[in-house]
């Protein structure tokens, strides 16, 4: 691809820090910027070589940027842009990595101006771990990246924000930004919700049982933990961003459990056995497509 003139990351957490070592390795920005709210972490990307300078406001780190990639929490994109709005020049694609597409364009929409390109993304990645010094280039290999440009939206703005995720390492998906966050309330934020939920109980336990259940944390728990771990503004974000669609989901999984308790209650072991046949089917095709 050819390679932008320069990129702007506003966000230097796991995944803009990610998203610049990737960059980088791929020599797709001739140069890189970052700006964080946290002058610090800006302070580390440069310390880390993965970016080129830093910017002390976004306003100037967007100045005569190609791509403007928003890699902070969705809460704080309607400010953010605003912001950047004004110095915005022709032509810039302003694309992001939030995990809820909707409100990406509600937020952005507004502050976009004539000439300028929005072309939301999101990739398939992360770990539990955050800030600048938790970002590597491979995150993204082998991985999905999902663009989700709105109506209407400028083809070539469309095929160079894929093209970019492309030289990063991902597969690419074009999908419409409602029916992204339907699929990505069961996806993720749905497993996301649970294990927050069952970490939660843990810790409401009498102590010495809390202390059992953490020495003697089995498999499970411990999967659960780690996804437990993500990022808390983040992902209450996304939840009061997506709130629609993981409603819809959460009633339907509330459904699936109280006939799972009805089953336990009962002694139907068919029914029991039917179900687990049926998840470890899901697994297996999640393996073969090499997402595991």
């Amino acid at each position: 691809m050819q390679p932008f003139r320069k990129i702007a990351i506003l966000g230097i957490g796991l995944i803009g820090s990610s998203l610049a070592h990737g960059v980088k390795r791929g020599k797709l920005a001739d140069r890189l910027v970052a700006y964080d709210s946290n002058p610090a972490n800006a302070a580390r990307a440069l310390e880390l070589g993965i970016v080129d300078e830093t910017a002390e406001y976004a306003a100037q780190a967007v100045k005569d940027a190609d791509l403007v990639i928003f890699a902070v929490p969705i809460g704080g994109y309607a400010d953010l842009g605003a912001a950047i709005a004004p110095h915005l020049a022709p032509g810039t694609i302003v694309s992001d990595v939030g995990s809820v597409k909707m409100a990406v364009i509600r937020d952005l929409g507004p502050s976009i101006p004539a000439g300028v390109h929005l072309v939301p993304a999101h990739p398939i990645a992360g770990t539990e771990n955050s800030g600048p010094d938790a970002g590597f280039a491979e995150l993204f290999d082998g991985r999905w990246a999902i663009v989700t440009p709105p109506p209407g939206t400028d083809e070539a703005a469309t095929e160079r924000v894929a093209a970019l995720w492309r030289g990063l390492g991902s597969s690419v998906e074009i999908m419409e930004p409602g029916h992204h966050d339907r699929v990505l309330a069961i996806t993720s934020h749905l497993p996301h919700l649970i294990a927050y939920t069952i970490v939660g109980t843990a810790t409401d336990l009498e102590g010495t049982l809390q202390q059992e259940v953490i020495k003697f944390s089995a498999s499970g728990f411990r999967d659960f933990t780690r996804i437990a771990a993500s990022d808390p503004t983040m992902w209450r974000d996304v939840f009061l961003n997506n709130r629609e669609a993981v409603l819809d989901v959460l009633q339907r999984f509330t459904e699936d459990l109280t006939a799972l308790q009805r089953a336990i209650r009962w002694g139907e072991g068919e029914q029991l056995f039917d179900l687990f046949t049926r998840t470890r089917a899901i697994r297996r095709s999640i393996i073969d497509a090499k997402q595991a």
